[in-house]
């Protein structure tokens, strides 16, 4: 009797795992293939551009984008919206019916909370909040965001994956704050790296860094449940990796496709491709302080490398879809230069400009950049071409490609002297650029300040931040654009085309510029 309960006990275990077994191999699973730039799962600290397709997935934000373009604001938490008449009182009227993957409701509180911690932790993102003089809770679901002085491009800024909403009383369980002391107190982000308090469709499950990010399927989300159970996000630095496992169908989506290898992927009944004109910016930055930039510090030498670069041999290198911008501006944005109007190669110039700058048998020096290949485009490419350029009016660069975290962080710390590096917009607003000018972002990052600069772009850049009238703040971007062609300390090389390749089956793809792919709509 024993032994027929123990056989009995057995081929029931065996049926569960059996059933076990079937219900995994029943498991929707995408798997991405992507060089991984982000190294934050904390939203309210989000920045690099790869991570955006991780915080789209997980958490929301009030107002949102189509799938397929940045054309126009559409409501996501905040089911409408209210603008004052002088520009400087926004009032949202939350939905009633979201709850975070915990189940607790989503209240105004929780969006005044977000706001709050992502400004006081004084990261890279919480310039985006500069404008921002208070967010308050009117009721449990009105949010009153009052600004300092007008902005027209706050709710272009709301999308940014920086102002995702999360659940305040679960952060905050978790060593969270949004008091003023934030960036010295707020210990939520090791917390935030392998857990989520969103309102998304999906929830971290765990990351292993350089390794991959896997998410999981939000059982209380609010809206329509995606496809997918799980996404498996691999950080495939190598495009040649990324291609081989596409092609073996050990990954479902290549995020980092060259224009080399967009051919042969077309000729795959396997594999679709999508190509498109990216709002990337690649560029060069030089250095405003001597005792870093050393030659290119000086404005002359500066216009001298402008007019140096071969731009049409550049903007193949990249394949379809690539552009080149006339200034720091890319092609797309309204008061954008038009392509014709920018710098032509001129080497005479280059080599006069040069001379003029006292150094007529030009000089030596490194280029700093990231070893690593982003949207395609490979930077140690890029770098080579540079080289070539430059070397042809006797400027000899000596290439330093670096780990992609130590050059970011000697790039944010203003310490690179001449440095190549893109710009992927933090929001679909030309006032984005304006970072690239004195005390912006990128211009501190140049060692471009208010001391150093000239009144005359100073003057420009405070006018164009506050101008709401369309008109009139495209000619004073057509200004500045002007200026920088002359006088910047950056030297716009292109826009990249950007290729994507998937497996023939996936459906629902389209492409954003804010967050690239939406994998939230992606199945099969």
């Amino acid at each position: 009797m024993r032994r027929l309960l123990v056989l009995l006990l057995v081929v029931v275990l065996s049926l569960t795992a059996m059933g076990s077994i079937s219900a995994q191999g029943e498991e929707k699973v995408l798997v991405v293939g992507l060089s991984e730039d982000y190294k934050s799962l904390d939203p309210s600290r989000a920045y690099e551009p790869g991570g955006s397709l991780i915080h789209h997935s997980v958490y929301d934000t009030l107002v949102t984008f189509p799938s397929d373009s940045v054309s126009e604001i559409l409501p996501n938490l905040a089911e409408s919206w209210e603008i004052s008449e002088d520009g400087l009182v926004y009032t949202f009227k939350l939905r009633d019916d979201v709850v975070f993957s915990n189940g607790d409701p989503l209240t105004a509180e929780d969006v005044v909370f977000s706001f709050n911690r992502m400004k006081n932790l004084k990261g890279n993102p919480s310039f985006l909040a500069d404008t921002i003089a208070s967010v308050e809770a009117a009721d449990d679901l009105t949010v009153v965001l009052t600004l300092s002085q007008p902005d027209p491009a706050i709710l272009a800024k709301l999308i940014f994956d920086a102002f995702s909403v999360l659940n305040a009383d679960e952060v905050r369980a978790h060593g969270g704050t949004d008091a003023p002391d934030a960036a010295e107190t707020d210990t939520a982000e090791e917390w935030l790296m392998s857990h989520s308090a969103g309102t998304g469709p999906y929830m971290v499950e765990s990351y292993d860094p350089t390794v991959q990010t896997v998410l999981v399927r939000n059982p209380n989300y609010w809206g329509e449940p995606p496809y997918f159970d799980r996404i498996i996000i691999r950080n495939l630095p190598e495009t040649s990796t990324q291609k081989l496992a596409l092609e073996a169908g050990d990954i479902d989506i290549a995020m980092d496709v060259i224009a080399d290898q967009v051919p042969a992927f077309e000729a795959n009944p396997d594999i679709e491709v999508f190509s498109t004109q990216s709002d990337t910016l690649i560029f060069l930055l030089c250095n405003q302080d001597p005792a870093i930039g050393g030659p290119v510090s000086n404005r002359l030498v500066q216009r001298a490398i402008r007019y140096a670069m071969n731009y049409e041999e550049l903007r193949i290198l990249s394949g379809k879809g690539a552009n080149t911008p006339a200034a720091m501006v890319p092609i797309g944005f309204a008061g954008a230069l038009d392509p014709s109007e920018a710098l032509p190669r001129d080497l005479d110039m280059a080599r006069s400009l040069l001379a003029e700058a006292g150094y007529p048998d030009g000089f030596e020096i490194n280029l700093e950049y990231p070893d690593w290949n982003y949207i395609g485009t490979d930077f140690n490419v890029v770098a080579q071409k540079v080289q070539a350029d430059l070397a042809e009016v006797g400027i000899k660069v000596n290439l330093v490609p670096q780990e992609f975290q130590m050059s970011l962080e000697a790039y944010r710390g203003g310490r690179q002297g001449f440095s190549l590096w893109l710009w992927n917009p933090d929001y679909q607003d030309t006032l984005d650029y304006v970072e690239f000018l004195p005390g912006g972002v990128v211009g501190k990052r140049a060692n471009w300040t208010d001391e150093n600069a000239d009144p005359e772009i100073l003057a420009l850049r405070d006018a164009v931040k506050v101008e709401t009238d369309a008109a009139k703040r495209n000619e004073l971007f057509r200004q500045i654009q002007l200026y920088e062609q002359q006088n910047g300390p950056f030297v716009p090389l292109f826009q990249p085309g950007v290729h994507f390749a998937f497996r023939s089956d996936l459906k629902g793809f389209a492409y954003n510029g804010q967050w690239r792919v939406d994998l939230t709509l992606l199945y099969r």
